[in-house]
């Protein structure tokens, strides 16, 4: 590890296991921070872990589901359990969109998507929160995607979900301003991820469709996002809170 941007810090990375997750988790550990590392599966996660301490970094695992409280609970716990401290949270996880019309959309489907999420990112900032206050203070990243900034039609659930975690960054964001908790959101696009993978092989678009949507005419990798979660972590952003930041080689414009 070279640069020690955080180090004695700890960042707790929710779906830690693969794509942005596993390149935040990679970012933070370069920078000499302590990673806490969730996800589903626990061969991907070991991946990860295994990747961090072949560098010498640190960090451990905390498998389950972030639509389940009691996840949350242990994971924020472990963290001050193993590190002593919550500096920073990215809440990652999240799965691909089912694709449809508003009117095929089962209640399931649509339960499913917003249950892990939208109810997952605020189960995640519930527990974090205390955490960070109590370590004097910190920043959370949560991961909206460029669906909650422009109209994609078959994406009802998802984009009802990524809109969502808009508005609770930005609420939460205002509550604790003021208590040293600065509060922002990534807003991805066309990522080269396992989760876009699932989008091209659900739809009738291929790869090359939609990097013609991006007027960088190309797919971004996602060790790129990665480095502006770091960023938006870092005292570099000191007087960012509140903010949706496009990742997205200029897609929404």
């Amino acid at each position: 590890m070279n640069t020690k941007l955080f180090s004695g810090k700890v960042a707790l990375i929710t779906g830690a296991g693969k794509g942005i997750g596993q390149a935040t988790a990679l970012e933070f550990a370069k920078l000499g921070a302590y990673v806490v590392l969730n996800g589903r599966s626990k061969v991907p996660l070991e991946d990860t872990l295994k990747q961090i301490e072949k560098e010498g970094g640190k960090a451990i695992i905390v498998i389950g589901d972030i639509a389940d409280e009691q996840v949350q609970k242990d994971t924020v716990n472990k963290a001050i359990n193993e590190f002593g401290r919550l500096d920073f949270a990215v809440n990652n996880a999240g799965i691909s969109p089912w694709v449809g019309t508003t009117a095929e959309c089962s209640v399931e489907d649509w339960k499913r998507v917003i249950d892990i999420n939208l109810t997952g990112t605020w189960l995640g900032m519930k527990y974090q929160i205390p955490a960070i206050i109590q370590s004097g203070g910190g920043s959370i990243v949560n991961m909206t995607s460029v669906a909650a900034l422009m109209t994609f039609e078959g994406y009802s659930p998802y984009s009802a979900s990524k809109w969502g975690i808009v508005g609770i960054t930005k609420v939460a964001a205002k509550e604790y301003a003021s208590k040293g908790i600065r509060v922002n959101a990534i807003a991805p696009g066309s990522i080269a991820t396992p989760l876009f993978q699932d989008v091209i092989n659900s739809t009738p678009n291929s790869k090359e469709d939609y990097q013609k949507q991006v007027p960088m005419n190309r797919i971004a990798e996602s060790c790129e996002v990665a480095s502006v979660v770091s960023f938006l972590c870092s005292d570099s952003a000191a007087y960012i809170t509140g903010a949706v930041l496009p990742v997205d080689g200029g897609m929404t414009l």
